[in-house]
């Protein structure tokens, strides 16, 4: 396990652009507006030769435990439990207020590992702001400028030197973790069943939509192996995103599904199928990610039946690419369902992940040119000679023959479907891609 390194403070003191800085690249979103930071976010950082875990927390403020700002102070307190070594973040630029004071208090008697840093100190007038800080009683303060990136190098060093001895080398992990995306519309109820597969209260959740503003990554472990949740924001159409924050939030859940290899589809079907669902799960295909969907909520839903038959039955209209999507009915509130969630996933995943053997992918094309031969085009009949599998991870097919690039699409879909049900390759995008050959003699006289 790596050592954990927790970022506090209040809001807008530049938690998150420290964040940033630290593990090396732009993660966590940044504005000027305060309270951007919801959820906590993890990543590795190497600081001065140590990988660390780092971890950004949403602003500390006092308030009550119910409302939105007291479970996000609940939530950055759960992080601080865990942590080897916590940064107290203070704003220069503002100096000292009695909110801070009032955390330094709370972490002082915590008996915490506990760092001072004194960020936004540009300059000869930021430095000695923050002397202002040693009546904190946190010892002596690291001056830095986050955004500038000033100061950096000594406090990686401080943490290095704070942070508990090195374990000796155990054995090292040659898995690496599926890469799970959990995405949807707004109050699809994603955080839910994220902390009901963690076991945890992990993300902020409640009535409010909209509370995941950031794309959080999580690993989960079990008897299978290792798994990174990624939770993203809700995705609603692109007409209706208005705000510069919420394109920032649109954008990571997008990038989340690009990095993602399974991506579940998380649907209220208490709402039944929503066009964005739609526009959705043509993203998923179009970016050639396995996907499972996951209809939420399934104990508010009254005809069961009739519900799931008109969501599989629309789905299977008009994403006809990813026929034979599996469908998971839950509810993440309850957590009725949830546990047959993983081995879906990982089953598509291995699905994702198929190759077939050339001789006898191509035994079976003959069979299909047998059953079903190519059209004519353009009065000339097309001479399809052989496949072969370029890649996996969407499984890819390269169709040779002559003047193959001119193959309806609708024989193609014949050819798709053919080996999605031979070969057992439901609700994966299969790319097929045509390489014809010419008559070397075409351009003589």
């Amino acid at each position: 396990m790596l050592p954990v390194v927790a970022i506090a403070g209040r809001p807008n003191v530049g938690k998150s652009t420290l964040f940033n800085r630290l593990v090396g690249r732009r993660l966590a979103i940044v504005a000027d507006t305060p309270g951007v930071t919801r959820d906590r976010r993890e990543a590795e950082a190497l600081l001065r030769g140590r990988r660390v875990m780092m971890i950004d927390t949403a602003g500390l403020e006092e308030a009550p435990p119910d409302s939105l700002a007291g479970r996000m102070r609940n939530s950055a307190e759960t992080a601080f439990e865990g942590a080897d070594l916590v940064l107290f973040v203070i704003d220069c630029r503002e100096g000292l207020t009695p909110t801070d004071r009032s955390f330094a208090n709370f972490l002082r008697r915590s008996g915490r590992n506990v760092m001072l840093v004194a960020n936004k100190a540009e300059g000869r007038s930021g430095s000695n702001a923050a002397l202002e800080a040693y009546e904190l009683g946190l010892g002596d303060p690291v001056a830095v400028s986050a955004e500038h990136g000033e100061g950096l190098a000594d406090l990686m060093s401080e943490i290095a030197d704070r942070l508990p001895p090195e374990p000796e080398e155990g054995e090292d992990e040659s898995t690496r973790p599926l890469k799970l995306a959990i995405v949807g519309r707004p109050n699809a109820g994603k955080s839910t069943l994220l902390n009901r597969l963690l076991g945890e209260e992990r993300m902020i959740t409640g009535p409010e939509p909209g509370l995941t503003r950031d794309s959080i990554a999580v690993r989960l472990h079990d008897e299978h192996g290792e798994i990174e949740l990624v939770d993203t924001a809700g995705l609603r159409r692109r007409s209706k995103v208005e705000e510069g924050l919420e394109k920032m939030s649109t954008s990571a859940s997008i990038e989340a599904l690009k990095m993602a290899e399974v991506v579940v589809l998380t649907v209220d079907a208490a709402l039944g199928l929503h066009d964005q669902d739609l526009h959705i799960a043509r993203l998923i295909e179009k970016e050639g990610r396995a996907c499972v969907l996951a209809l939420n909520k399934w104990d508010a839903v009254e005809d069961r039946n009739a519900t799931r038959k008109a969501i599989t039955d629309r789905l299977e209209t008009s994403m006809a690419q990813m026929k034979g999507l599996p469908v998971l009915t839950f509810s993440a509130l309850t957590g009725a369902g949830v546990d047959k969630l993983l081995p879906m996933v990982r089953t598509a995943s291995e699905v994702w992940n198929t190759r077939l053997p050339t001789a006898e992918l191509n035994r079976w094309f003959e069979v299909m040119l047998e059953r079903h031969p190519p059209p004519l085009v353009q009065g000339r009949r097309l001479k399809l000679r052989y496949m072969t599998q370029a890649k996996a991870r969407p499984p890819t097919f390269i169709l040779f023959g002559t003047r193959a690039e001119l193959l309806p699409e609708d024989y193609q879909r014949y050819l798709v479907n053919g080996l999605r049900e031979h070969f057992k390759m439901p609700g994966v995008p299969i790319r097929l891609q045509m390489r014809g050959t010419t008559n070397p003699y075409a351009d003589r006289d």
